[in-house]
């Protein structure tokens, strides 16, 4: 290939311009003219993008989020849009297609190779939800962030023998939750996948004040329970709970931090395989890190499909505990 582009889309995560600045120098390493689509899938059907050399994705490597920007895109979800995005494509003779992103965006990335058009996409998303990859660019280094507000809450929590209830980012997955939680010491987890309810979690942290603890942490992720609505319970039962609760809501901070060496390292090795792979004439494939090792994964293995929570970790988040 010639003449290939690249793309973020979805959520931005940690790393993404370490995979953006591979996908450009190693497609120029082999040969190709790279071009740069901003705001994901949107900015495809308007045709915004540019050519990029060697020196446009310099010193981007340490930053967070995505220097192309990203936008979610309904319009592109229909058969006109998707339609656009392909006439656009070949208006600038744009042979192949990386897209970076998740769960959404490969199902994008699947329905344009769908359509006859090359594309392979590169794992990335904070809530490793996505098949494919036993790790996905950006959720250690968001893992980190949430592990470092824990880590400072339990200090003036044991201070004052409070509890603090932590809420992380995961909508549809508790996998932030799950593991910094784990790291964190943390006495309750809540997650989506696993039904519970405020007085089950009340009960923990009653039990945890028993056997002598002299704080507690909960860690929710945003899928699991609105935050306003557990604080709400909590503040009616204080009773039931031994400790005094806080609140403390990290959102898009998880999001929004300087990669970490783990995701720069690990964009750079799946930017430059993606884009190896697309010039040698692979399409319509995820590439991701399985048992430590490059792996490619059909995007029909994988669109519309979400990553089962670890029960090894489940169970060990339970006995840790106590």
């Amino acid at each position: 290939m010639k003449r290939i582009a690249v793309l973020t889309s979805g959520g931005d995560a940690p790393g993404m311009n370490a995979a953006i600045r591979a996908v450009v120098r190693t497609g120029l390493f082999l040969g190709a003219e790279v071009f740069g689509v901003r705001r994901g899938y949107a900015g495809l059907m308007e045709a915004d993008m540019q050519q990029l050399g060697a020196r446009d994705v310099g010193g981007i490597i340490q930053q967070g989020g995505t220097v192309l920007g990203s936008a979610r895109s309904e319009e592109f979800k229909t058969p006109a849009g998707r339609a656009k995005a392909l006439a656009n494509l070949r208006e600038f003779r744009i042979e192949g297609l990386v897209v970076i992103g998740g769960n959404g965006s490969q199902t994008g990335a699947y329905e344009l190779h769908k359509m006859g058009f090359p594309v392979v996409g590169v794992a990335s998303t904070i809530d490793n939800d996505l098949l494919g990859s036993d790790i996905t660019i950006g959720v250690d280094t968001a893992l980190n962030i949430a592990l470092e507000a824990i880590d400072r809450l339990k200090v003036t929590a044991a201070s004052h023998r409070r509890a603090f209830m932590v809420q992380v980012m995961g909508r549809n997955c508790g996998y932030l939750a799950l593991v910094s939680g784990i790291a964190g010491g943390a006495e309750a987890i809540v997650i989506p996948e696993v039904p519970t309810n405020p007085s089950a979690i009340a009960k923990t942290l009653r039990d945890a004040y028993a056997r002598g603890k002299a704080n507690g942490i909960i860690v929710v992720a945003e899928g699991a329970y609105d935050a306003d609505e557990l604080v709400g319970y909590f503040k009616d039962h204080k009773e039931s709970l031994g400790f005094e609760l806080r609140a403390t809501t990290l959102g898009h901070v998880q999001r929004g931090g300087a990669p970490g060496a783990f995701d720069r390292l690990l964009a750079s090795r799946l930017g430059a395989s993606a884009t190896q792979h697309l010039c040698e004439g692979t399409s319509g494939v995820l590439v991701g890190m399985i048992k430590n090792q490059l792996a490619t994964t059909p995007h029909e293995e994988i669109a519309g499909k979400t990553k089962l929570i670890d029960k090894d970790l489940m169970r060990l988040a339970d006995v840790l505990a106590r």
